[in-house]
């Protein structure tokens, strides 16, 4: 029996014998195709060549592409694990002809390799034609010795590929393999039926559909074809089952071993859909998706949930999943290395969302069983829209999730509720874009002339004579105006505003806000003639903080790549004059060895002195660039601005502001590391006067904790803060060496003290503990007296007193001390402190037990004299009151009060 590793090689083998260049496989995550969530077809990566728009330095080639088909058009979610043949990741097989060869080589080819070299059955081979394809046919009758009976031609739906609704498209040809045991008829092919099975489609890519639906021969016609990798290994292996072949064999057993389940009945389909998923997670995740609450991510998560959902029916309640991935690795990493690259970071993330979903996924199902049991009592058959909601928005149930166990007992979830109850918190999520929106309309018409503006924030200049062409009041207070020429930054990838003034009428007019349609808003004014000839001011020293702050943001990007690993991506970023903040995925703290590390590498680039450029490119050219970053998700237009910070470390695709040298951005400072969410990391730092304000701040903290402290405990510390230049104008903040021994000399001067404050409040804690202890053992020494002068009542003692304590532990602490001496009796201590009254009340065991008497009761009847409560137990309760006036009164009721519970 041929291993899955054979045939794999055998098909790239075969292909390049034919001439075929043998590539590896693309991204799983689609990063130039934004119109994709995951790679879904070995012909992803060649779309620009059948668009037209890109070529390749190569006529022929073949592979193994990595594909996720868990969503959109191609999704079998609901058959994956529950039949034998679909999946949410598989291999596609494919060789690809762009104007070489055409479909004599591709349907000559795929028949030599299937019966010559695997020595298939021919006579469970059928194939499919598109009805006008007759050359397709009549290739198959002569080139071929394919029993003729078994080529069936069907329609647009089963043998016409296209792309999209406009652009190349062409015939198909498919071929099934008959896994019947007595052989299967024409009527079983494209029947759905799960024994007759296609493995390979060949597709001719010959026309181009225009907008009116017309078709028009390309002058270059294309071969694409895919084999599904899992099914041919089926074939191959003679197994009834995608699940049974050694593709899936391993992570079957590791789950056998864990889970104590035997693969059969009612566990098979649970291992199957784990087994799968596990795939799906260790692919998407070794090539740069996390899962999260949007988009990929969002997906992503939806898999790795019902997954977990499928290991309770295994009885698996604790993470488990994360414990397939080291057998993955070892069964495809050589194929696939960058699994075996990221094996750790997999392994971590799969184990942080198990452990997040496992908190909230027994309380969920028990939402679901007890609506479930409910339905049963009533007889309805459609669970609650509303349960259903509640199970997605507390306790992270996926709706497709909720649906399959509602469906696996027979029941439908009444989608029109839900969809209602998600399109109501999705309103109150959009509160920020409706504010958007509402400025946008009130803005209706600037909007119209706003690309007549030319916008150009990256002149260094500080000021430019322009003109104001448009303006429209908004509110009673803001203005929002259009400059021909505009020079300041609008907000954009985590860069923030430019600050600034407008000259209007020889007076500067700070301006509020510039938003994304470069309507600057500035206070209330009219223009009774348009255009305006205005100076516009962009604060540039603000500026150039920022500019130091997003320059050092790309090279941090760069520095947590080196020292934590390629699995660094920006989820996040804000940057301001003062600081800059950076969000990414990584599942650990941060020690002080990797922050020193990237401090370091930071550091080195900066006094390095490198020139920072940019350029504007084509997308098409920049995506070229080696290892330039970009973040899927954004909308590039067909140009893009690219940043460098030297070739070989930092490219980025970015259209914000920076330094022109790296020695302008000074000192880079860590001054914060934290965890924003399962799986996401973020590090705060400073820069140029960001490091100025660190000092500063350091010696006002300094100087607080010196005065709070006595003498004796600051003594050892000399500080001269005085001499400390912290004037930004004189401090020169490229002198990265005084800067960074300044900031570690305060930082250690601040640790020390921090520590020794500490100590002075535990020396503290503990002298007052002493004085409390010492108060109640004297205290202890007049209880007898105090006993000694109390009433009998009923034949048992009654005691009062007051006692001079500081707090109402210790008076509590006395109160215990009496009920101890009292043989059998009640009593009531108090003491006045900042004009409140504080009461103990005690009862002795046996009266609780004969008399029924309770501490709790005559605090809290004391109490009320005073004008207060409280209450407590029957052995000893607390009080409280404020009316000091009635405080003989309360202690002369007591006996009182005990009398009326006899």
């Amino acid at each position: 029996m041929k291993k899955s590793i054979e045939i794999r090689q055998d098909f790239l083998d075969f292909f390049a014998s034919k001439n075929h260049k043998i590539i590896p496989s693309a991204s799983v995550i689609p990063y130039n195709d934004p119109t994709l969530i995951f790679t879904n077809a070995g012909m992803n990566q060649f779309k620009d060549v059948f668009l037209g728009t890109g070529t390749r330095d190569y006529k022929r080639c073949a592979d193994t592409q990595k594909c996720i088909r868990v969503s959109g058009k191609h999704n079998d979610l609901e058959e994956v694990g529950h039949d034998g043949y679909h999946h949410t990741f598989f291999e596609m097989l494919g060789n690809w002809s762009f104007g070489d060869y055409y479909k004599k080589e591709a349907i000559e080819w795929a028949w030599e390799l299937l019966t010559k070299v695997w020595k298939l059955d021919k006579n469970r081979l059928w194939v499919t034609y598109f009805r006008e394809d007759i050359e397709t046919n009549e290739l198959w009758e002569k080139n071929t010795d394919i029993d003729h009976s078994h080529i069936l031609k069907f329609d647009e739906k089963d043998n016409f590929w296209e792309m999209g609704e406009t652009g190349p498209c062409g015939p198909c040809s498919e071929i099934h393999y008959d896994f019947t045991p007595n052989g299967c008829k024409a009527a079983d092919v494209n029947s759905a039926n799960p024994d007759v099975m296609e493995i390979w489609n060949l597709v001719f890519i010959q026309y181009n559909r225009d907008s009116n639906g017309n078709l028009h021969e390309l002058p270059a016609k294309h071969v694409d074809t895919g084999m599904g990798f899992e099914r041919m290994v089926r074939v191959l292996q003679n197994k009834s089952s995608n699940y049974l072949t050694d593709v899936f064999e391993p992570l079957i057993n590791v789950l056998i071993n864990i889970t104590g389940k035997e693969y059969s009945g009612k566990y098979e389909a649970s291992m199957n859909v784990i087994a799968d998923h596990v795939r799906t997670l260790t692919f998407a995740i070794a090539d740069g998706a996390i899962p999260g609450n949007e988009g990929r991510g969002y997906v992503l998560r939806r898999v790795l949930r019902r997954a977990a959902r499928y290991g309770r029916n295994l009885d698996m309640r604790k993470p488990f999943i994360y414990l397939l991935v080291d057998t993955l690795v070892k069964t495809m990493g050589h194929v696939f290395p960058e699994i075996a690259e990221k094996k750790q970071f997999v392994t971590e993330v799969i184990k942080g969302e198990e452990e997040s979903f496992n908190i909230t996924l027994d309380k969920g199902l028990a939402l679901f069983n007890d609506e479930s049991d409910r339905m049963k009592i009533s007889g309805e058959t459609i669970f609650s829209g509303n349960v259903a909601f509640k199970l997605h928005d507390t306790y992270g149930f996926p709706i497709d999730l909720t649906q399959l166990m509602a469906r696996e007992l027979g029941y439908m979830v009444d989608m029109d509720i839900f969809n209602k109850k998600m399109e109501i918190a999705r309103e109150l999520s959009r509160v920020d874009k409706i504010h958007d929106n509402i400025e946008r309309n009130e803005y209706d018409e600037l909007l119209k002339i706003t690309e007549d503006i030319i916008y150009n924030p990256y002149e260094e200049s500080n000021e430019i004579k322009t003109d104001i062409i448009a303006f429209q009041n908004k509110f009673e207070t803001i203005t929002g105006i259009l400059l021909k020429n505009n020079p300041f930054y609008k907000a954009s990838g985590g860069q923030v505003n430019d600050d600034g003034t407008i000259l209007i009428n020889n007076n500067e007019v700070k301006i509020f806000n510039i938003n994304s349609n470069n309507i600057i808003e500035i206070p209330k004014t009219n223009f009774n003639v348009l255009p305006v000839r205005t100076i516009a001011k962009v604060n540039i020293s603000r500026r150039h903080s920022i500019n130091r702050n997003h320059s050092a943001t790309h090279i941090l990007h760069e520095a947590l790549r080196r020292v934590l690993g390629s699995h660094i991506k920006q989820m996040g970023s804000y940057l301001d004059d003062k600081l800059l903040r950076f969000d990414f995925p990584h599942f650990h703290k941060l020690n002080k060895s990797e922050i020193i590390d990237i401090e370091q590498i930071v550091n080195d680039k900066i006094s390095e002195n490198i020139q920072v450029y940019s350029e504007e490119l084509s997308i098409e050219t920049a995506n070229k660039i080696p290892n330039v970053k970009k973040f899927f998700g954004d909308k590039y237009g067909s140009m893009v601005r690219v940043v460098y910070i030297d070739e070989n470390f930092s490219v980025e695709f970015c259209g914000g502001t920076h330094v022109k040298s790296t020695n302008d951005i000074g000192l880079f400072k860590i001054i914060k590391e934290e965890s924003i969410s399962s799986g996401t990391r973020r590090i705060f730092a400073i820069t140029g006067e960001g490091i100025i304000d660190h000092i500063n701040g350091r010696v006002v903290e300094i100087e607080r904790l010196l005065a709070e402290l006595p003498a004796e405990y600051s003594d050892n510390i000399r500080l001269s803060v005085e001499g400390l230049n912290t004037d930004f104008n004189k401090y020169d903040f490229r002198n990265s060496e005084k800067l960074a021994s300044d900031i570690k000399y305060y930082d250690s001067s601040l640790h020390s003290l921090q520590e020794l404050k500490e100590k002075y409040l535990e020396d503290k804690r503990q002298f007052e503990k002493s004085l409390a202890k010492q108060k109640v053992n004297d205290a202890a020494e007049l209880i007898d007296g105090l006993i000694a002068s109390g009433v009998e009542l009923n034949g048992f003692k009654v005691v009062t007193g007051k006692f001079e304590v500081t707090n109402a532990d210790e008076l509590k602490e006395i109160a215990d001390k009496l009920r101890e001496k009292l043989k059998s009796g009640v009593g009531m201590i108090y003491t006045v402190i900042d004009d409140k009254i504080t009461l103990c009340t005690v009862v002795t065991d046996d009266l609780i037990k004969s008399k029924k008497l309770s501490a709790g009761k005559l605090a809290t009847d004391t109490a009320k004299i005073l004008g207060g409560g409280g209450g407590g137990k029957a052995q000893l309760a607390a009080a409280g009151g404020k009316d000091i006036s009635k405080l003989s009164d309360a202690v002369s009721s007591f006996p009182e009060i005990i009398m009326k519970y006899l």
